[in-house]
C-alpha cells in the first residue's frame, strides 16, 4: 500500500536528519546532541505508543479502554502545563478541569451529531490531537501570563490602585497573552491546504481515501481543534489570574528566572 513504510524506508528517512547534524555542526550551534536525542527519543515513543495503540484500538477490546486512555492523555497534559508554569499555583489542577471541558465539548459535538463513528480508532487519534493542540497553546498562554503580569507589575499595581479589582486590572495583559497563544492556531487554520498539507489529510490520501473526502475529514478536525484551542487557553488565562492574586486584590511575587 502507498503508506507501507518498512524499516528500510525508516532508515532511508534518516538521510534529513543526517543532513540537520551536518548543518548544526558547520553553523556550531552546538545542537548535535539534542538532534540525536529528540529523534532517539521519538523513536523509541512512537514504538512504543504503537504497540499500546494496536492493544487498545482492536475491535475486540472494550471502549472503556480507549476512555480511560483519553483520561491518561487529559492528566499528563496538565502534568505538563504545570511544569512549564510553575509559578502559578494549582495550574495542574486548572489544565485538568480545562483539558476535561474541551474534551467533553469536542468528543460530545465529533461522536454525538454522528460527524465521526464511535470507535476506538476514531476516539483517541482526535482525542489525542485535540488535548496535544490545545496543550501546547495552554502553554504559551500561561506563561505569558506569568511574563506579562511579572514585567508590568508597575501597570498592574497601578491599576489596583485606582480600585480596580484584579481581574480587571490583569484584563490588558491576559488578553495579550490569548493573542499570542492563538495566533499560531488561526493562521494554521487560515493557511490549511494552501501552504501546507496537515497530517490528517495526508495519511488519508496516502491511505488511498478520496482526496475530496480527506478534505471533509480534514476540515471537520481544523475547525474541532481551533475551538477546542480557543475554549482550552481562555480557561487557562482566566483561571491563572485568579491564582497569581491574593483574596485581597494583590499581585504575588513573580520571580525572574534564574540567568532571565
Amino acid at each position: 500500500m502507498p503508506g507501507d513504510v518498512d524499516a528500510v524506508g525508516l532508515i532511508a528517512s534518516l538521510i534529513l536528519i543526517v543532513v540537520a547534524l551536518v548543518l548544526s555542526r558547520w553553523n556550531r550551534l552546538g545542537l548535535e546532541s539534542s538532534i540525536f536525542t529528540a529523534v532517539l527519543r521519538a523513536t523509541v515513543q512512537l514504538l512504543g505508543i504503537g504497540v499500546v495503540l494496536a492493544f487498545i484500538i482492536d475491535e475486540e477490546r472494550s471502549l472503556v479502554l480507549s476512555w480511560l486512555w483519553v483520561v491518561a492523555m487529559a492528566v499528563f497534559a496538565a502534568r505538563v502545563l504545570s511544569r512549564r508554569a510553575p509559578e502559578i499555583p494549582g495550574l495542574a489542577r486548572i489544565g485538568l478541569v480545562a483539558f476535561g471541558a474541551t474534551l467533553a465539548v469536542s468528543l460530545a459535538v465529533m461522536f454525538g451529531l454522528g460527524i465521526f463513528p464511535l470507535e476506538a480508532r476514531a476516539l483517541v487519534p482526535l482525542a489525542g490531537m485535540m488535548v496535544g493542540n490545545s496543550m501546547n497553546a495552554s502553554v504559551v498562554t500561561a506563561r505569558r501570563v506569568v511574563e506579562e503580569l511579572r514585567d508590568k507589575r508597575d501597570e498592574v499595581e497601578a491599576r489596583l490602585a485606582l480600585g480596580h479589582p484584579s481581574r480587571r486590572a490583569a484584563l490588558p495583559y491576559m488578553r495579550a497573552a490569548l493573542r499570542t497563544a492563538l495566533i499560531p492556531q488561526i493562521e494554521t487554520t487560515r493557511a490549511v491546504g494552501l501552504v501546507f498539507l496537515p497530517g490528517a489529510m495526508t495519511g488519508l490520501i496516502l491511505a488511498g481515501v478520496d482526496p475530496f473526502d480527506a478534505v471533509l475529514v480534514q476540515a471537520a478536525i481544523m475547525f474541532l481543534i481551533l475551538g477546542s484551542v480557543a475554549t482550552t487557553t481562555t480557561l487557562i488565562a482566566y483561571g491563572s489570574v485568579g491564582k497569581l492574586f491574593t483574596p485581597d486584590h494583590r499581585l504575588i511575587r513573580l520571580p525572574r528566572p534564574a540567568g532571565g
